[in-house]
C-alpha cells in the first residue's frame, strides 16, 4: 500500500534490508529473513523477530524508497506484505512517474512532485474506503478490554490502540492503548504478564529512535526510565498521535489551558483521534502563516499558482480559513502568500480545462490558481466567505493609515495617544542629506520599491527567497514599521479589531495592579541611552502599550524583557501598531516566553543545545556541559539580542526575526558561537567565555546605519585590547549561508520534543524546592516526601482529567509561589486523605465507617486550610498527615479532639449538631474563616485586586507568623456533649478491625463512664457551693447520656452512663443501665454509646442523628486535659496510637489504588 512520504533512518538499519530492484529515483527492498536469500545470522534474527510475533504488528517485508541522485535522504513511499503487491506499485511508478521526472531540472522539484503524487493517491484511497477504517464493534471490545485490564474509570476515553512490541531484555508482543490521560501497554505470553500504565503528565521524553536490533522504535521516558516500543505497522502515525496526546496533556494540566465549548478538544471525555489531528493541523497552519488564534483551517486544495515575476506556475497548497486565503509552495520556503478575505473583490472561473480560477483583490490585482481538483467548490467557498465578511473589515491594509485616519482613530480615546513612531520625532528623515550612509539607505529603499512593483506590496505580497535576501541586508528605516506589521501578521489583527487599542486604554489606564507596579519600575530601564526614552513622551507611550497588553492578557500580564522589546517597536511604529506587534510576538511568534516560568524560552534553549551538538561538534567535544550556553543566551532569545547588541545592529536582527521567526534567532546565535569558536576553545572557565562573548557584542557595528551618533551605542572599551569590529550585515549573512538549511518544520519538531523535557525539569525543580521547605517541619524521610508529593500532584491533576470545570482550573494562578502551584479543594483532598489514613486499611472496613471517615476528612480539610481559601497546598496537607503518622499519642489525640470542635463544619452537620457556637473569646471558626479568606486574597493573589498592594500587610503577616507560639493544650476549648459523642464514634471507627478491637472498645467505655461521673461530681459540688449565684442555677442539671431523655431540672438521680461500665475484655458484660445490643438488630438501630463490643459482633455501630435538645436544656462539657488523663490510664489505647506505622507500605498501597479509589 502507498505510505505518506516520510524520511527513513538508514544509518543503523542498512543490514536489515536487501535491495532487489533499483533505478535512478527508486529502490525496491526486501527485509532480511524473507525469501530464499535471507540466510545468515542477521536474516535468522530478523526473520524470527518479525514472524513469531503477532501478525498485525509485523514490519512489512517489502518497501519502496525514493531518492534523488544528489541527495542522501531516503523517503519511504510504499510497503507490501507480498512480492506481488509491491511489484504492482513498482510497475505503476515505472509507467506513470519515471517519464515525468525527466522534465524537472532540480532534485528538490522531483522530490516535491513525487511526494505530492503519493499523497494524492493516498487521498483517493481514503475517499473510497471512508467509513470502513474503524470497526465500531472492535473498538467497543478494545475499550472494554482497556477498562478491565488497567482498572481505570469508565470516563477515561480510549482514543486508539495498536499492536506492538515492548522491549524489556526480550521483546514482549502485546497492545499499546492510547487514551486521553494515559499510555498503557499489556502483554501476556507463556505466563509472563507485562502491564504498564503511565500518565501523559509524567512523560519527559517522546522520540523516534533507531538501533541495529530495534530498527525503528518509539522511546518513552517516564520518571527517568526509558521504555521502547517497536514493531508498529505505521510507526510515524503512531508517533504523531502520541505527540498530539502529550501536547494536549501539557495544555490542560500544566498550562491550564481551557478550550471554547465549540472546540473539538473542549471535553476530555470525548476526545477523538480526528479531533487531535484537526487541532494540531490548525496550530501548524496558524503558526506558519502568522494568523490570529481564532482562525481554523477549513479546506485545503493542491494547486498551481501563477507567479508573474518568475513567469511560471508553482506547485503548492491553497489553505482556506474563516478570514484568509493562503498559499504555500510545496517546500514552504520558495513562496508563500496571504490574502485576507476582506480584500477579495472578485472570484472568477477562468478555464474549466485547466480547472483554474482567478481571485481579484483591491488594487486591481488578481491571483490565478490552476489545476485545482475541485476548483468550483473553492470558488464557491471564497465567494461565500466574502459575503459573510463584516463591512467593518473592508478597509485595505495594504499601506499604513494616512494621517487623517490616524487622527480620527486617536480622537476616539480620551487620552493623548502617539500617532506616529518615535523615530520620526527624534530622527526625522532628511531628503536633502547627501551623506554616504543616507545614500546607501536610499538605495535600499529603491530596491524595496522595485521589489514591491514585482511582488506586490502590503496584503497579498509574495514572500520569496528574494524577499529574504532583502531582509538579510537590512530593512530601510522608513519601511521598517510597515514590513514588521506585514511579516508578523499584526497588520491583520489591527484590521480585524479597529478601535480596540484605544478602547482598552480607556478601561485600564488609571487602574492599579501588581503588573502596573512592575511596569512603572522598569520604564526607565528600557533603552535608557536612547533619547526617545529620556523624555516623558517616550516613557508615556511605553507605559500605555505595556499596561494595555497586561490588561488584555492577564495570564501573561507583564514580564521583564517585554519593556525592552516594546521600546524598540515604538521606535518604528505608532502606539497602536506597537501594541499589535507586541501581541504577535507574545502570543504567536514567541509562545510561552513571557510568563513566570518562561517555558518557551527554556524550550528554545534546549533546541539551541541540540543545534550546537549537530553543527558545532568541535565546541561540543570541548564543553562537557552545554547548559552554560543556555544560561548565557537566555537574554539573547528573550530580548531578540536587543539587550546585548547596540540598537543600530539589534534592529537588523529584529528584521530577520519578524520574517523567519525564531529560526532566525537560532541561526544568528549559532553564527555568534561559530565566529568566536577559536577563542571559546581556549577558555578555561565560564567567566572567561562570558567575557569573550560580551566583548564580541560590544564590537558589533552597523556601518550602513543612518542613525546619528547620539542614538548609536556601538563602542570599544578603552581599557581593553581592541577587538576587530564585526558588521551586523556580515554576521547575519554568514548565519544564513552556514546555517540556512534549518527548516521551520525541524524547529517545530525539536520544540515539541524538548518541551516535555523542559516542563519535567521545571516540575522537578519545583518539587525539590517544596520538599526542602517542608522537610524542616515534618518527620517523613526524603523518599517518603517524594512519593507523597507525587500522590498529591497526581490528585491535583486527576481533578482535571475528566472535568472541564474543576476547581483546580478555576483557581489556578501561575503567579503563585512554587509551594502553592498545586492545591487541592475539598473534593480532591478527602479521597486522598482517606486513602492515606493509617486506620482505614483493614480487610473488612464497614461502609458506615467509610462514611464517617469522609466526614472526618472534610473536617481535617477545614482544619488544614489555615488561610480559609478552600484550597490546601502540599505543606498544609503533609503537616496534617505528619501528625497521624509520626505524632505522639498526645498530638494524635489533640488532632482528633480539634476536629470535633469546629462548629458548623461538615462533621457536625452530618450528625445534626444543634450545639451553639462557642464564645468568641474561646473559639470562632466562622470568624477565623472570613478573616483568613481576606488575608488569602491579599497574600496569595495580590495582583487580582484593583487597589494598590499594601506591603505593610505582608510585613504584618510575616511578623505574626514569626511570633506565633506553639499551641498549648490549656488553650484548647472544652468539648461539648454532641461533639464528644462524635469523638467517641470516631474512636470506635478508628479501632475497628484492630487485633485488640474488643479491648479498645471497653477502654473507651470505661473512660466515658469515668468522665461522666467526674462531671457529675463537679456539678454537685458546684450546686452545694455557698457562693453559687442565681445566674448559675441552670447549670445544675445532671448530665445525660446522648441517647437518654433529659432529666427534670433539679433531679439528682444518677445519670445513665454514655457507655458500658468498666468491663473485662473477656466477659463482654454491660452495665445494668445500658442494654446490650441485639445480635440480630441492624447496626443502624444501635448507638455506639450503648454498645458493648463482643468478639462475634464486628460491624461498627452507627450513631443515629442527634435530635435537637429541648429549649432551656444545657450541655455538659469536658476539657482536653480530662480526656487525655483518662485515656493515658488505658494501656491498649496508648499502645494503639503509638505503635509503629509501616509508612512505606501505606504510601505504596495508596499509589496503586489512587486512581481507582478516588473515582
Amino acid at each position: 500500500m502507498w505510505l505518506r512520504p516520510e524520511e527513513v533512518l538508514l544509518k543503523s538499519a542498512l543490514r536489515l534490508w536487501i535491495t532487489e530492484k533499483s533505478n535512478q529515483y527508486f529502490l525496491l527492498q526486501r527485509r532480511r529473513g524473507y525469501g530464499d536469500n535471507g540466510g545468515g545470522f542477521t536474516g535468522l534474527l530478523v526473520g524470527t523477530l518479525d514472524t513469531v510475533l503477532d501478525s498485525t504488528a509485523k514490519v512489512a517485508p517489502y518497501r519502496i524508497l525514493h531518492q534523488t541522485p544528489e541527495s542522501q535522504v531516503y523517503w519511504s513511499i510504499a510497503c507490501g506484505a507480498s512480492l506481488e503487491e509491491i511489484t504492482q506499485h513498482w510497475e505503476w511508478l515505472q509507467v506513470n512517474i519515471m517519464r515525468t521526472l525527466s522534465v524537472f531540472d532540480s532534485d528538490d522539484d522531483i522530490t516535491s512532485f513525487v511526494q505530492g503524487k503519493i499523497r494524492g493517491l493516498i487521498a483517493e484511497e481514503s475517499k473510497s474506503s471512508a467509513g470502513s477504517d474503524e470497526d465500531p464493534e472492535r473498538y467497543r471490545e478494545a475499550a472494554l478490554r482497556f477498562e478491565r485490564l488497567f482498572g481505570l474509570p469508565k470516563r477515561e476515553k480510549l482514543v486508539t490502540y495498536f499492536s506492538c512490541s515492548y522491549w524489556r531484555r526480550v521483546p514482549n508482543q502485546g497492545w499499546i492503548y492510547l487514551s486521553t490521560n494515559f499510555i498503557c501497554f499489556y502483554s501476556f505470553l507463556l505466563g509472563n504478564e507485562v502491564k504498564l500504565v503511565f500518565s501523559w503528565d509524567e512523560v519527559s521524553r517522546l522520540e523516534r529512535t533507531s538501533s541495529v536490533l530495534l530498527a525503528e522504535s518509539i522511546r518513552v521516558c517516564v520518571r527517568g526510565e526509558d521504555h521502547f516500543f517497536s514493531m508498529f505497522l505505521r510507526l510515524q502515525q503512531t508517533f504523531i498521535l502520541m505527540q498530539h496526546l502529550a501536547d494536549y496533556a501539557i495544555a490542560r494540566l500544566f498550562d491550564k489551558e481551557t478550550f471554547s465549548l465549540d472546540h473539538p478538544l473542549s471535553d476530555p471525555l470525548h476526545v477523538t483521534q480526528r479531533a487531535l489531528e484537526v487541532h494540531a493541523r490548525n496550530l501548524a497552519f496558524r503558526s506558519f502563516f502568522r494568523l490570529p488564534q481564532e482562525e481554523m483551517l477549513c479546506e485545503v486544495y493542491e494547486s498551481f499558482l501563477w507567479v508573474p515575476f518568475a513567469h511560471c506556475s508553482i506547485l503548492g497548497k491553497v489553505c482556506v480559513s474563516q478570514s484568509y486565503l493562503c498559499f504555500a509552495s510545496q517546500d514552504g520556503s520558495q513562496c508563500h502568500l496571504i490574502i485576507p478575505i476582506r480584500e477579495v473583490v472578485s472570484v472568477e472561473l477562468m478555464d474549466r480545462s485547466t480547472r483554474s480560477l482567478s481571485v481579484g483583490i483591491r488594487g486591481k490585482r488578481a491571483f490565478r490558481f490552476s489545476e485545482v481538483q475541485d476548483f468550483e467548490r473553492l470558488a464557491a467557498t471564497v465567494r461565500r466567505k466574502c459575503f459573510i465578511s463584516s463591512p467593518q473589515h473592508s478597509n485595505s491594509m495594504q499601506l499604513p493609515l494616512c494621517d487623517e485616519e490616524e487622527d480620527v482613530m486617536v480622537g476616539q480615546s480620551q487620552m493623548a495617544v502617539s500617532a506616529e513612531a518615535l523615530m520620526n520625532d527624534f530622527h526625522p528623515q532628511d531628503s536633502e542629506n547627501l551623506d554616504p550612509k543616507m545614500l546607501k539607505e536610499r538605495m535600499k529603499e529603491q530596491s524595496w520599491q522595485i521589489h514591491f512593483s514585482e511582488y506586490e506590496r502590503g496584503s497579498g505580497m509574495f514572500c520569496t527567497k528574494k524577499t529574504r535576501d532583502l531582509v538579510v541586508r537590512g530593512i530601510p528605516e522608513s519601511l521598517r514599521g510597515e514590513l514588521w506589521l506585514l511579516f508578523s501578521g499584526a497588520v491583520n489583527d489591527m484590521a480585524a479589531h479597529p478601535g480596540y487599542y484605544t478602547a482598552l486604554l480607556d478601561k485600564c489606564m488609571g487602574s492599579s495592579s501588581l503588573a502596573c507596579d512592575e511596569i512603572e519600575r522598569d520604564l526607565h530601564r528600557s533603552l535608557p541611552e536612547h533619547p526617545a526614552f529620556q523624555t516623558e513622551k517616550g516613557i508615556s507611550a511605553l507605559r500605555r502599550v505595556l499596561t494595555a497588553y497586561a490588561h488584555r492578557n492577564p495570564k501573561i500580564g507583564y514580564c521583564q524583557a517585554m519593556n525592552i522589546v516594546t521600546s524598540v517597536l515604538l521606535l518604528y511604529a505608532n502606539e497602536e501598531e506597537a501594541f499589535w506587534l507586541l501581541v504577535a510576538v507574545c502570543e504567536r511568534m514567541l509562545p510561552d516566553y513571557f510568563n513566570r516560568r518562561i517555558i518557551g524560552a527554556l524550550v528554545d534553549q534546549a533546541v539551541f543545545e541540540d543545534l550546537i551538538r549537530d553543527h558545532l561538534t568541535s565546541l561540543t567535544d570541548h564543553m562537557t556541559d552545554l547548559s552554560f550556553f543556555s544560561s548565557v543566551s537566555l537574554s539573547w532569545f528573550l530580548t531578540l539580542f536587543i539587550s546585548v547588541l547596540p540598537i543600530e545592529s539589534a534592529v537588523n536582527v529584529v528584521d530577520c526575526f519578524f520574517f523567519d521567526g525564531i529560526r532566525a534567532v537560532l541561526q544568528i546565535a549559532l553564527a555568534v558561537l561559530n565566529y568566536n569558536m577559536d577563542a571559546l576553545l581556549c577558555c578555561h572557565d565560564d567567566a572567561e567565555a562570558v567575557t569573550i562573548l560580551n566583548r564580541f557584542f560590544d564590537n558589533v557595528s552597523n556601518k550602513d546605519s543612518p542613525l546619528p551618533a547620539t542614538v548609536q551605542q556601538a563602542s570599544t572599551p578603552t581599557n581593553q585590547k581592541p577587538v576587530q569590529s564585526v558588521d551586523i550585515s556580515d554576521l547575519i549573512r554568514e548565519a544564513y549561508e552556514r546555517f540556512g538549511e534549518l527548516r521551520w518544520e525541524e524547529v517545530e519538531n525539536m520544540r515539541k520534543r524538548n518541551k516535555l523535557y523542559v516542563i519535567q525539569m521545571l516540575e522537578e525543580t519545583t518539587k525539590q524546592n517544596v520538599l526542602r521547605v517542608v522537610a524542616q517541619d515534618v518527620k517523613f524521610s526524603t523518599p517518603q516526601l517524594d512519593k507523597l508529593y507525587l500522590l498529591f500532584k497526581r490528585q491535583h491533576f486527576m481533578s482535571c482529567y475528566w472535568s472541564i470545570n474543576s476547581e483546580s482550573l478555576q483557581n489556578h494562578d501561575p503567579s503563585l509561589p512554587y509551594l502553592d502551584q498545586y492545591q487541592l479543594g475539598p473534593d480532591q483532598f478527602c479521597p486522598l486523605f482517606i486513602l492515606l489514613l493509617p486506620w482505614t486499611h483493614s480487610t473488612q472496613t464497614h461502609k458506615h465507617s467509610l462514611s464517617h471517615f469522609h466526614s472526618l476528612a472534610l473536617s481535617a480539610f477545614h482544619l488544614a486550610d489555615e488561610n480559609g481559601d478552600r484550597l490546601v497546598n502540599f505543606r498544609e496537607f503533609i503537616c496534617t498527615l505528619d501528625v497521624l503518622y509520626n505524632g505522639s499519642f498526645t498530638e494524635k489525640l489533640k488532632f482528633l479532639f480539634k476536629l470535633h470542635l469546629q462548629s458548623g463544619t461538615p462533621i457536625c452537620k452530618a450528625f445534626g449538631s444543634s450545639a451553639s457556637p462557642l464564645p468568641a473569646e474561646e473559639f470562632s471558626f466562622s470568624t477565623r474563616f472570613s478573616e483568613s479568606a481576606i488575608d488569602a486574597v491579599i497574600r496569595k493573589s495580590p495582583e487580582k485586586g484593583q487597589g494598590k498592594i499594601d506591603l505593610q500587610e505582608y510585613l504584618k503577616q510575616w511578623q505574626d507568623e514569626l511570633q506565633k507560639k506553639e499551641e498549648s493544650i490549656k488553650d484548647l476549648p472544652r468539648i461539648r456533649q454532641t461533639e464528644f459523642v462524635h469523638l467517641s464514634k470516631t474512636l470506635y471507627s478508628v479501632f475497628h478491625g484492630d487485633i485488640e478491637e474488643e479491648s479498645l472498645y471497653c477502654a473507651v467505655a470505661r473512660v466515658t463512664s469515668l468522665l461522666l461521673r467526674m462531671e457529675e461530681v463537679g456539678r454537685r459540688l458546684q450546686e452545694n457551693s455557698p457562693t453559687k449565684t442565681a445566674q448559675t442555677a441552670p447549670h445544675t442539671n445532671a448530665p445525660t447520656a446522648p441517647d437518654s431523655p433529659q432529666h427534670p431540672a433539679g433531679s439528682h438521680s444518677t445519670p445513665a452512663p454514655l457507655s458500658p461500665e468498666p468491663c473485662s475484655p473477656t466477659e463482654g458484660t454491660t452495665s445494668p443501665r445500658t442494654p446490650s445490643p441485639d445480635p440480630d438488630s441492624s447496626p443502624s438501630d444501635t448507638s455506639p454509646t450503648t454498645s458493648s463490643p463482643t468478639g462475634t459482633y464486628s460491624s461498627v455501630p452507627n450513631t443515629p442523628e442527634c435530635t435537637p435538645e429541648p429549649p432551656g436544656a444545657e450541655n455538659w462539657s469536658f476539657s482536653f486535659e480530662q480526656i487525655l488523663a483518662s485515656l493515658l490510664n488505658e494501656p491498649c489505647v496508648v499502645r494503639f496510637f503509638e505503635k509503629n506505622i509501616d509508612t512505606n507500605a501505606l504510601i505504596d498501597t495508596a499509589h496503586r489504588n489512587q486512581i481507582r479509589e478516588t473515582h
